[in-house]
């Protein structure tokens, strides 16, 4: 399969004309795959179309999807609208308790050492970007302090209390 210039020339009509990645792979056949087509449309920078209306009232109406729980007054969806971004409640993460780590405390990646811990502070990107620096405790397995272990290594019973939180949210929701 190639792209001959013929090709992306009747692609780029047909993209323009409103029809779909799988429409005009049946068009341009020979081995043109719908993926190929939408891989091709994003390297020509073709993805911002506006479909003309022509092209919403021609096509077959989807069938309407109906939620598995039962409710009725179920959503329509048609094209990627099904993949739509839906603003769910969700519940605020419990308030972590504050550590003050005193900026002498704090060390570049230089003046790191085995006892100190190894929590990144700020942003890597800037010449402020540090690390904790607090001692680890003697019984210390982790490259963290007490406090961003706690953190970091959250105990499996809590994981799963929070995931059985986010479901009840999002089934409410």
């Amino acid at each position: 399969m190639s792209w001959t210039d013929e090709r992306v020339e009747l692609l780029r009509k047909l993209w323009l004309e409103g029809l779909s990645a799988s429409q005009i792979a049946h068009e341009l056949a020979n081995g043109i795959t719908r993926n190929a087509v939408i891989g091709k449309v994003h390297r020509l920078g073709l993805s911002g179309r506006i479909k003309p209306a022509s092209a919403a009232i021609s096509r077959p109406r989807l069938k309407t999807l109906r939620p598995a729980h039962g409710r009725s007054g179920a959503v329509s969806f048609r094209g990627n609208t099904a993949l739509a971004f839906k603003p769910q409640a969700m519940e605020l993460p419990q308030p972590v308790e504050e550590i003050v780590v005193p900026i002498s405390e704090m060390v570049t990646i230089l003046e790191l050492k085995e006892a100190m811990c190894r929590w990144p502070v700020g942003d890597p990107t800037t010449p402020e970007f540090r690390f904790c620096g607090a001692k680890k405790s003697a019984t210390a397995t982790g490259p963290y302090c007490p406090y961003h272990s706690r953190i970091a290594y959250q105990p499996v019973q809590e994981r799963r209390r929070e995931r059985e939180r986010e479901r009840r949210v999002q089934r409410s929701g």
